[in-house]
C-alpha cells in the first residue's frame, strides 16, 4: 500500500478498528460468530414470541441436547472473563476452584463475589424454527437453540410427567413430538419463560421428504462440547489472573484468596446484555445449590 492509499483509507481503517473493538468489548457478541445459533427476541413492549420444534439429533446413541457450563463476569480490573468451564468435561476449572476458596473463606463479601462468578448452565439442541415474528428470515430453517434451565425443566416435565395419567411426550420426535411455544416477558428486569409451553402432539410435517430434509439439516450438537472448544487449565488460569489483576499467581496457578474481603468488580460502564442463558437458570435456593456445588468440588 502506497502512502497516498494510506491517506485515502485512513477513515475506513479507523471505522473497521472501531467496529472490531465494539465486538471485542461486548460480551454478547464475542461468542456469537456461529450463524447456526438462534434465540428468540424481546420486543419493545417487553414480550417475545416464537414457535419451534426440538429435533432428534443426528446420533441415536447420544442425547439430542448437550449441557454446557460457562463463566461470565467482570473482574476488579474492568476486564471480562467469558469462557467455557472445564467442569463441562468433568475436569478441574480455575474459576470454580477460585470460587470455592472465596466461599470457604467464610467472608460474606467473598461469598457474594462467588455468587456473581458462579458458572451458568446452558443447553444446546437442534430446533426447527416454525414462527419467529421478530426474525422471519429464520422461519423454516434448522438452527441451534441455546437455552437455560427453565426450558430444560419443561422438556423433562414432558418426558417424565409429574402426575399419574399424564402421558409422556418426547418433544424431540419428528412424528409424535410437539411444537414448543416460547412466550417471553420481563419479570423483575429479567427474561422469563414461565408461560412457555408445548402444543398438542403432532407431526412436524406430513411430507416425509420434508421431514428427511429437516433431519439431514441438523448439525452434530455434541460438537459444542468437544474438547477443542475449551481452553486448557493453564490458559484459563492465566486469563483469570489477568482479569483479577493478580500478577503473582503464575500462568498455571489459581489466584489466592486472602483473609480479608476481595475487592469487588467496578461498576460496568455499560450494562452487560441479558440473555436467556443468564436468566433462565435462576433459583430460589441459590446459596444451598452453591454450597452443594462447592462441596462436590472439594470431594
Amino acid at each position: 500500500m502506497s502512502f497516498q492509499d494510506y491517506l485515502k483509507n485512513r477513515q475506513s481503517a479507523f471505522n473497521m478498528m472501531t467496529d472490531s473493538l465494539k465486538k471485542e468489548l461486548n460480551p454478547e457478541t464475542r461468542k456469537s460468530d456461529d450463524d447456526r445459533l438462534w434465540k428468540p427476541q424481546m420486543g419493545q413492549d417487553g414480550t417475545g414470541y416464537a414457535v419451534i420444534r426440538f429435533l432428534p439429533g443426528t446420533n441415536p446413541d447420544k442425547t439430542p441436547w448437550v449441557k454446557l457450563y460457562e463463566h461470565g463476569f467482570q473482574g476488579p480490573t474492568g476486564k471480562w472473563y467469558i469462557e467455557n468451564s472445564l467442569t463441562t468435561l468433568g475436569q478441574k476449572d480455575p474459576v470454580s476452584e477460585y470460587n470455592t476458596k472465596l466461599w470457604n473463606s467464610g467472608i460474606e463479601a467473598n461469598k457474594e463475589i462467588a455468587r456473581k462468578q458462579k458458572r451458568r448452565t446452558s443447553y444446546l439442541a437442534n430446533v426447527f424454527v416454525i414462527k419467529d415474528p421478530a426474525n422471519p428470515s429464520a422461519e423454516g430453517k434448522v438452527k441451534v437453540f441455546k437455552f437455560g434451565q427453565k426450558i430444560f425443566d419443561k422438556i423433562m416435565a414432558a418426558l417424565q410427567p409429574e402426575f399419574e395419567g399424564d402421558d409422556p411426550l418426547n418433544p424431540f420426535d419428528l412424528l409424535e413430538g410437539a411444537n414448543f411455544r416460547i412466550k417471553l416477558k420481563m419479570v423483575a428486569g429479567y427474561w422469563n419463560y414461565d408461560a412457555s409451553d408445548f402444543e398438542r402432539s403432532s407431526p412436524l410435517a406430513q411430507d416425509e421428504s420434508k421431514l428427511e430434509m429437516i433431519f439431514n439439516s441438523q448439525c452434530d450438537i455434541h460438537e459444542y462440547i468437544a474438547p477443542a472448544k475449551f481452553k486448557s487449565y493453564d490458559e484459563l488460569s492465566k486469563k483469570l489472573n489477568d482479569v483479577l489483576g493478580n500478577n503473582t499467581g503464575g500462568d498455571g496457578g489459581v489466584a489466592e484468596v486472602v483473609s480479608k474481603p476481595v475487592a469487588p468488580a467496578p461498576k460496568p460502564s455499560a450494562p452487560k446484555p441479558v440473555t436467556a442463558a443468564d436468566t433462565s437458570s435462576s433459583s430460589d435456593n441459590e446459596d444451598e445449590e452453591l454450597e452443594q456445588y462447592f462441596k462436590s468440588l472439594a470431594a
